[in-house]
């Protein structure tokens, strides 16, 4: 039986600029089961990363309503950049969020130890932010994500500022940490092969002001990693006809 965790129900979303209102996102109604992976397409310019801002409190919709299932709901906004302060050690960046919540006790901190052992970063621990490579930071800003222990995660494009063979490794990586951690994501992404690859569902989104054009649920025969989900027979069956609902034109 499906758990949902959120609810959007009509979500709407305008901006009042001297010309008068623009309207970024018109209608927007999805249910988010606990424990799954979304992702959220569309053109550009369409709203979605605004949509991320909204269920993050950093900006209020202009209608609709965003409801959370249970209590105390906590959310952690991934953004594109990795934001690590450089005059912070990697450890002391993944318990920046701790601190500023109060909450850095030692199981915490323990908490957090065992992630960077757990995923590569033990040898890293005492350095700094310019010693890494850019997947390696993206996985430091990951765990500064995971630290809090967040219910819901939002990730804006969190590959895209990494060349193509680091991005579908680190996607692999970022794959497999979140679900061994047992979380719920809301990803946006440009890159429709990532979306089928990673995914449990995707929702297409049309031009601004954006609705909901298509919710595809992802059933891939023998689903494991995205890597290997790649190769499945249904994958590129799912990427053409995102591609089709997104209109793109070679």
């Amino acid at each position: 039986m499906k758990k949902i965790i959120l609810t959007l129900s009509h979500l709407k979303k305008n901006y009042q600029e001297d010309s008068g209102e623009t309207k970024a996102i018109e209608d927007i109604s999805l249910e988010v089961e606990e424990g799954k992976f979304i992702s959220i397409v569309g053109p550009s310019g369409c709203g979605k990363s605004t949509l991320l801002s909204i269920l993050a409190n950093l900006e209020v919709a202009s209608g609709g309503t965003y409801t959370f299932e249970k209590p105390s709901v906590r959310i952690a906004y991934m953004l594109q950049k990795d934001s690590l302060f450089p005059w912070r050690t990697i450890l002391d960046n993944c318990l920046l969020g701790l601190e500023l919540r109060n909450e850095l006790t030692e199981e915490n901190r323990n908490y957090v130890l065992h992630l960077l052992k757990t995923y590569g970063l033990a040898d890293f621990i005492d350095k700094y932010p310019n010693s890494l490579s850019g997947g390696m930071r993206q996985r430091v800003a990951l765990i500064r994500t995971l630290a809090i222990h967040p219910d819901i995660l939002l990730l804006d494009e969190p590959f895209s500022a990494l060349d193509a063979m680091t991005r579908v490794a680190l996607a692999e990586d970022v794959y497999n940490m979140i679900k061994k951690e047992g979380k719920t994501v809301l990803m946006v992404t440009h890159d429709i092969g990532e979306a089928v690859s990673l995914s449990d569902k995707i929702v297409v989104l049309t031009k601004r002001p954006s609705t909901v054009k298509k919710i595809y649920d992802i059933h891939l025969t023998g689903k494991s990693t995205p890597i290997k989900n790649r190769k499945c027979k249904e994958f590129s069956e799912y990427y053409d006809a995102i591609w089709r609902d997104l209109d793109v034109h070679i």
